[in-house]
């Protein structure tokens, strides 16, 4: 009941801050411009089974497993190298952690998170992944067999009922990934609106985990 509630509210969150920033940007940086609207629906034909079969393995199912060969074994050799090379008596990955936990913190989530979240930015759905990953290279090694190992080891890792929320609302608003940056920068040939397209949601999940991590901080919830 409970997972169900969050997953309504994180829903309801997105499309409200959509329609905030939109009402924003219509009074800000877009305001004035003309926009236009025009959608065209093909003819009705009766679908083909075989043909709808092979368009989703070919458009979603290759699609997906080519981004996952092309984009998350290639992060996965960053991560195990990032890991194994030390300088000192420190890794490459834990000084890359250290180095950005103190931001991390002031937004509910830690070192690592923000480092997978950025490390991610070719493919979106790798940054849990990737967190795993850096932990379990962080500390010690092991399979995860059930969802109560990997509750164990964020928990081991220092992750709160806040560490999630943030986690999730970051997940929510961040920067798009790649793909959808070179796709907005075909569309519209500018590099403006591709940045501008990154800046906003990117500081709009910062302001909204720092306001969510600094509420629950002060009324002394974590």
């Amino acid at each position: 009941m409970l997972s169900a509630l969050l997953l309504t509210g994180v829903i309801v969150l997105g499309i409200a801050m959509t329609l905030i920033v939109s009402r924003i940007l219509s009074k800000t940086i877009l305001k004035g411009l003309p926009s236009s609207f025009t959608l065209e629906l093909p003819p009705y034909r009766k679908p083909q089974i075989g043909t709808v079969i092979v368009r989703s393995v070919f458009d979603r199912t290759l699609f997906v497993l080519g981004r996952a060969v092309l984009v998350a074994a290639p992060a996965g050799v960053v991560i195990w190298v990032m890991a194994n090379i030390y300088v000192g008596d420190i890794s490459i990955l834990k000084q890359c952690a250290i180095f950005l936990d103190p931001f991390a913190q002031l937004i509910g989530l830690d070192g690592y998170i923000l480092l997978a979240f950025m490390l991610g930015f070719p493919a979106n759905e790798i940054v849990i992944p990737i967190v795993i990953m850096s932990y379990m290279s962080a500390s010690s090694m092991l399979e995860l067999d059930s969802f109560t190992q990997l509750g164990d080891l964020l928990v081991s890792n220092g992750w709160t009922w806040l560490t999630a929320l943030c986690m999730m609302l970051f997940s929510l608003m961040h920067w798009p990934c790649g793909t959808t940056c070179l796709t907005i920068k075909k569309e519209s040939r500018s590099w403006k609106w591709t940045l501008v397209s990154f800046l906003i949601p990117t500081v709009t999940g910062i302001v909204v985990c720092f306001f969510v991590a600094s509420t629950a901080r002060l009324l002394g919830f974590a």
